[in-house]
Order: structure tokens, then sequence, then C-alpha cells
């Protein structure tokens, strides 16, 4: 069993775990590919721990690496508090096996004021502004932020081609946003609402 550390960094990955990741790995005709490992929406319910292929430099600005049996796993820089204490393992059975990660910490919310703004934003949208919408069937995520501090959103659900995103976007979603991020500029919506087969209004 191998304990990778880094500054902030404590994840287990069993022999088995390794060893499966490996023969994936070998299986791509790349040199120098390794796996990636990240949060996605972290810090929030809907949090998912991520391993992707990373193709030589695909990795990204403030990723962590670490050299494993055989190959090197880059840890997503801001996911490292979120990956505290994850384990990976892989179970062989009669059907093939599994592939297991388990992050107990993907879900805790771990948002201060020196977290990256994308994360500020993805926590404000999952915990104070997505549970309103649900009610209507509908949701928003963040798509990206701009270099002039938008926030790129697209809604999805009951929100999707509504009649009233224009109000929701600007009374509820801007406002609440820019009250807790104040250095966002502000929010634009990127959503193809032409299709209102879902909508609420």
């Amino acid at each position: 069993m191998t304990v990778v550390t880094a500054d902030d960094l404590k994840v287990t990955i069993t022999d088995s775990g390794q060893e499966y990741l490996l023969g994936l790995l070998s299986k791509q005709d790349c040199d120098g590919i390794a796996i990636r490992m990240f949060v996605s929406s972290p810090g929030t319910a809907q949090a998912e721990t991520c391993i992707a292929y990373c193709r030589p430099g695909e990795e990204k600005d403030g990723d962590v690496k670490i050299a494993l049996t055989g190959f090197d796993a880059w840890f997503e820089g801001r996911s490292l508090p979120f990956l505290e204490d994850a384990k990976v393992d892989y179970s062989p059975d009669r059907m093939g096996g599994q592939l297991t990660i388990r992050a107990p910490n993907s879900k805790m919310p771990k948002i201060s004021d020196d977290s990256p703004v994308e994360d500020r934003i993805t926590y404000v949208l999952h915990n104070d502004i997505n549970p309103g919408l649900a009610s209507h069937g509908g949701n928003v995520s963040l798509v990206e932020v701009t270099a002039d501090k938008f926030a790129i959103l697209k809604f999805g659900g009951g929100c999707q081609g509504c009649s009233a995103v224009d109000l929701t976007l600007k009374e509820g979603v801007e406002k609440t946003l820019r009250e807790k991020i104040p250095e966002l500029a502000g929010v634009k919506d990127v959503t193809d609402h032409t299709d209102t087969s879902k909508a609420y209004y």
C-alpha cells in the first residue's frame, strides 16, 4: 500500500489500485501518460471525486505530482483539501473487479476567503441558490469565470427556456453571488433558452 504525501495531501492508493491503473495506462499508447485526480463541485453535496487520463502537457498550474509504481499521478491543486484521507482501491471479482474511490472530505465545506473564486461561486450556487431553484425543477452551474470577473452560468432543468429566467438571474442569482463574492463584476447566462420543453413557466 502506498501513502502519497505532499504539502496538503494525503491519499492512499493500494497496491491493487496502482496495478489496475497502470494496466489501464499501458493500453493508451502514449508515452508519459499519467493519471489526474480531482474533485468536481468540491465542498458541496454534488461533489464527485474523479480520476482521468493525463497526457503530457495536460496537467494544470498548481497540480501536485506524485511518482507511483510505474506511473505518475497528478492531483489538482484546488482539490487538495478535499482529497485529504482519500483512498483508491481495486477489488477483483468474477465480473472483472471494480475500482473504488472514497474521499470522505470531498463534500465537506472548506471554503474560505482565500479559496479560488470558482470554488466559492460553486459553493454558493449549490448551497444557497440551487435549493430554491430545485422547487421549480431547475438548477444553475458555473461554466467559467472570465478575466474581467464575470461568472458565466448555465441553467438546466425547469430554468432552461423559462420565461422568468432573466428575473431569476438578476434578482436572485446575481444578487446573491455579488453579496457573498464582492469581487465579481456580474453574471452572464450562456444557456440555450430556445429549448422550452422542460421550462417551469
